[in-house]
């Protein structure tokens, strides 16, 4: 059953290389942490939230928002297979009401915080723009060829854009949704500019971000998403 479909677009994702004994009391039961080429990387993921409809409906003023979460990377072996999926530290959303049914539904650890976009598109160059206030803002800036292109077998982008579930730690429980999409393109990015304060938005943690620049910093096009219906695991 899809709890959710919507699109996601124009996804700016800055990659960072972290100590994997940070992320372990994050680990949700039943997973483990998933590296590439023995790298253990979080994510911090700014995109546009576009036509979403809940249980098959839209819901007014709800439909088009910005969204940024800060995110890891699991996998999980069943039936003679990986599943791959991310876990999330905190995602931010404009209104509350989308926070309040997040939380409460999927048990993930929404916030609220003010936001805005910027998305200018020319001739041979786009420029995506996210921002968040906690207090004073926070944004993401990337500038890019505005020509997207198909993924590279094997490539880090792939790595970091082809995990297909969510998994959430809830007390004793592990609960898991799929997340359903073609495979994603992709922009040559050409800069970027970051005004991240990690301490303040994701608590101690991860204020080490705070003082490393980006393993690599990508743009991803996206598409039409269907999130299914969450299962507890455990």
């Amino acid at each position: 059953m899809n709890f959710l479909k919507a699109e996601w677009r124009k996804l700016a994702i800055i990659n960072y290389e972290i100590n994997p004994e940070v992320l372990l009391k994050y680990l949700p039961e039943g997973t483990e942490l998933d590296f590439y080429k023995g790298k253990c990387y979080v994510s911090l993921v700014g995109f546009m939230f576009l036509n979403t409809k809940l249980l098959g409906l839209p819901i007014p003023f709800h439909r088009n928002f910005e969204e940024v979460n800060l995110r890891f990377y699991v996998r999980k072996y069943e039936n003679g297979e990986w599943k791959r999926g991310v876990v999330f530290i905190k995602e931010i959303v404009p209104k509350p009401a989308l926070s309040f049914v997040a939380n409460s539904i999927y048990k993930e650890n929404y916030h609220t915080m003010p936001m805005k976009n910027e998305i200018h598109q020319q001739e041979d160059e786009l420029l995506i723009r996210y921002s968040w206030k906690d207090k004073k803002w926070n944004s993401i800036q990337i500038t890019a060829e505005n020509k997207a292109q198909p993924m590279d077998a094997n490539s880090e982008f792939e790595f970091i854009t082809e995990h297909y579930y969510g998994f959430t730690k809830k007390e004793d429980k592990t609960s898991e949704y799929e997340v359903c999409h073609p495979k994603w393109d992709c922009y040559q990015v050409k800069d970027y500019q970051l005004e991240i304060d990690f301490q303040k938005i994701y608590g101690k943690d991860f204020q080490c971000l705070n003082h490393q620049e980006p393993i690599s910093v990508m743009l991803a096009e996206g598409s039409e998403i269907e999130v299914k219906t969450k299962k507890y695991i455990i």
